[in-house]
């Protein structure tokens, strides 16, 4: 019932999809050159390098004995992000696997690379090393575009055109709008999944054809429905683990839609894309428009509009106009989610999460996490003084 229904709301762009092979980006770029030379120069179009085809792509200080880096740069097959950390990767036979450091890129300084016991839900189906734990089925699903599980080959590495579009040939070959998925025109839950298939920590639906876990959903195209075939790791009210703090924001990086899918503006129909532009590398995380001037493009100071600003940006933070503390991202968008060893990136509920969450559930709350040294009590008191705004907002 739910594959026919998915039929009958896109049939022209699934029909034609069922029939289409990937052909690459390069194949995208003498119709869409624009989009394509923005996006060739993204984070997402150059996550995976070769570092002997592209030298310039290694960050990691390879030229300085370490400890901790136990590899030489001959034995890295890919290096693995440029903008938090960066991971290399060695090939042995036809599967990859992650060397045990990686670069901090902020500290420039090398760290340990290990999944740790109790973390990852896949590794009691792995062994114990990281030569036990191929990329294929933990990664390289999401680093490429039409990685087949049984050859372990893919169309091509990064996060390519046909990604988000889905396989182009017959797009290619006879150009119309019904014979390619563009995720502008999707619902909703099916473009914001576009996104979530690789921006989200969950489990396959179903057991895979070949018996192996994977940690990325095997089988989805962009315009189909992920939930098919992807679960969205169960979170639970007043715990806190690898995954999760006890009010349900994401405890770590890659859990972007995780978030999302919990807050007002998903539930408003708001999409990824409606924010990130990811043919765009205008600013560092693709948005389209930069700072508090994207929020307010939609939370407009009119009064014809209920999510609207209320006044003025500084009456609203109580931070000086201009001031980091005056950004919306500040306290919507606090830094809490770990993505390597003491730095963090934005929570995406867009809640905001008062001290007196922090001291019921440990959630770090954005006050006391930008006024380092200050303590819950003294926000407290601090929110308190705040007549324009509602203490239950604020947790009083």
């Amino acid at each position: 019932m739910l594959l026919g229904l998915l039929f009958l709301t896109f049939p022209n762009a699934l029909a034609q999809e069922a029939k289409a092979n990937f052909v690459g980006s390069a194949s995208c770029e003498r119709c869409h050159a624009k989009e394509f030379k923005g996006w060739e120069k993204t984070r997402m179009a150059n996550v995976v390098r070769d570092p002997h085809a592209h030298p310039d792509a290694v960050l990691g200080d390879f030229s300085t004995p370490d400890p901790v880096r136990t590899f030489g740069l001959d034995e890295v097959a890919f290096v693995y992000g440029s903008r938090w950390k960066q991971r290399y990767f060695t090939k042995r036979g036809d599967d990859y696997f992650p060397l045990p450091a990686q670069w901090d890129v902020a500290k420039k300084k090398w760290l340990p690379y290990h999944a740790e016991t109790g973390t990852d839900w896949w590794l009691p189906f792995y062994g114990p090393g990281n030569f036990d734990r191929p990329t294929g089925p933990t990664c390289d699903g999401c680093h490429s575009v039409n990685y087949d599980i049984a050859t372990k080959a893919v169309t091509e590495w990064n996060v390519g055109c046909e990604k988000c579009h889905g396989p182009g040939s017959l797009h290619v070959a006879h150009p119309t709008k019904q014979n390619i998925v563009n995720p502008e025109t999707l619902d909703y839950v099916r473009g914001n999944d576009t996104c979530i298939q690789c921006h989200s920590q969950g489990r396959p639906a179903t057991a895979s054809a070949d018996g192996k876990v994977y940690d990325w959903p095997v089988g989805y195209l962009p315009g189909q429905r992920l939930a098919d075939v992807w679960k969205l790791e169960d979170l639970k009210p007043g715990v806190t683990n690898f995954y999760q703090y006890a009010d349900m924001t994401a405890h770590k990086n890659r859990m972007q839609g995780n978030d999302f899918v919990q807050s007002t503006m998903y539930h408003r129909e708001l999409r990824c894309f409606d924010c990130h532009d990811v043919h765009s590398t205008a600013n560092v995380a693709s948005l389209k428009l930069p700072g508090n001037a994207l929020c307010l493009s939609c939370h407009t100071a009119q009064k014809e509009n209920a999510a609207g600003l209320k006044g003025t940006v500084s009456a609203h933070t109580h931070h000086a106009e201009g001031s980091a503390g005056s950004e919306c991202v500040a306290c919507h968008m606090p830094k809490i989610e770990a993505t390597i060893k003491d730095n963090f990136v934005h929570a995406h509920t867009f809640r905001f999460i008062t001290p007196s969450l922090t001291e019921s559930s440990g959630v770090p709350n954005p006050c006391t996490s930008c006024h380092a040294g200050k303590s819950n009590a003294w926000a407290k008191k601090e929110l308190q003084s705040w007549t324009t705004t509602s203490p239950w907002r604020v947790g009083q």
